[in-house]
């Protein structure tokens, strides 16, 4: 029967470090399982460069993700940086011992890139808000609790963190749980003698589903990545603008072409400053801003193109961030020096334009609709009881 000792340690913890080399130096195990998938053990063990193109980004639309993705390495690394420990040292510190004895190096984890598409795919547009606020906080916290003790009590945090957004904590913790036993369950036919080392907070899932493996979903299932999700939020994308070109055709039948044009400078202005706004706040490229200005009144009324995209791109080409860059960004230590990144910057222009492009068409449809003579608090009392 295979011996599988499972060790739940903390991303940026001296102690949990100390722990895995002293386990597996005990226990001389002919594999060694760690919580990383191949494109994490590229970067965090190897070193070496991850392959990311901001531009491509950029023309996905994908700033947000890839902003939320820098924004929690960066604050792992902020916490690390207290406790004196690398991010993942456990992780790098698992294999290289596990080379030292000459055992298999098992990488468990679901690839970081299925795992963040389907967090994002998850997550209603509130939750998106919560969690990136959380984020946010977080970096300009002066709260001097003692870290080591926090993190000892992972349990109650990812209670927390499944109150706050319970579709992310599934994709996130549940997902993955049931990933990792799958591939411990596939190594214990395999293997005698099995440490694995992974994320307290993965510990208990882990060894629920190591007890109950029918309880494990398809996996096939937990590496789906729709290419597009239907949502309220796709809905509200096209008939959000349908009703604004509605309302600019009521106004120009019923109340004539002077009105008609005077609601479309409206909504140039409201669109195109609030972006632009956004675009300034990112500090982007006074070209960049223009063209947030210039742009947002018709992209806020095509659902296939972002304001954000637009400036984006223009911020791309001014600022031209290179492969270094992205090293930069992924190794910043101050939230200061993320500010300062050309590839963190371009990503910051496309998500802040198209935040002031959102508020921007919802400002602008109400002082529409107001034109047209709808009493738009009404309408809402209406709608709601």
């Amino acid at each position: 029967m295979t011996k599988l000792t499972l060790i739940g340690t903390a991303h940026v913890s001296k102690k949990s470090v100390e722990e895995v080399e002293r386990t597996i130096e005990e226990l001389k195990p002919d594999a060694v399982a760690v919580e990383l998938c191949p494109r994490r053990f590229s970067t965090l063990v190897k070193g070496e460069i991850p392959d990311i193109s901001v531009s491509d980004v950029v023309k996905r639309g994908d700033a947000f993700l890839a902003l939320f993705q820098f924004m929690l390495a960066y604050y792992q690394k902020k916490i690390g940086k207290e406790l004196g420990v690398k991010p993942g040292e456990e992780m790098i510190t698992a294999v290289r011992k596990a080379r030292e004895i000459g055992a298999d190096v098992l990488l468990i984890d679901r690839d970081f890139g299925i795992t963040f598409k389907r967090l994002w795919q998850s997550m209603s547009f509130v939750e998106k808000l919560k969690m990136v606020w959380n984020v946010v906080k977080s970096f300009f916290s002066e709260d001097e609790s003692d870290i080591e003790e926090i993190l000892s009590d992972v349990d109650y945090l990812l209670m927390e963190f499944k109150k706050i957004v319970p579709n992310a904590g599934k994709v996130l913790v549940d997902e993955r749980d049931a990933y990792m036993a799958h591939n411990l369950i596939k190594a214990m036919e395999k293997y005698d003698n099995i440490v694995a080392v992974v994320g307290a907070g993965h510990k208990k899932g882990i060894e629920y589903y190591l007890k109950n493996p029918d309880k494990i979903p398809p996996i096939q299932r937990l590496l789906e990545v729709k290419n597009s999700r239907f949502s309220v939020l796709t809905i509200l994308s096209w008939l959000i603008p349908a009703v604004i070109i509605g309302m600019f055709i009521l106004i120009f039948v019923n109340l004539g072409t002077v009105l008609a044009l005077k609601a479309f400078i409206y909504w140039f202005f409201i669109n195109g400053i609030l972006s632009a706004i956004g675009a300034g706040i990112a500090r982007g490229h006074p070209l960049s801003i223009l063209s947030a200005f210039l742009c947002a009144w018709m992209t806020s009324l095509n659902p296939l193109i972002g304001a954000g995209w637009i400036s984006g791109l223009i911020e791309v080409k001014m600022r031209k961030p290179n492969v270094e860059d992205v090293v930069e960004l992924t190794n910043a230590s101050s939230f200061r020096e993320l500010l300062g990144n050309r590839a963190f910057r371009v990503l910051l222009v496309a998500a802040l334009t198209n935040v002031g492009s959102f508020i921007g068409t919802i400002v602008g449809a109400y002082v529409i609709m107001q034109m047209t003579g709808i009493d738009v608090k009404e309408l809402i009392w209406s709608s709601l009881f």
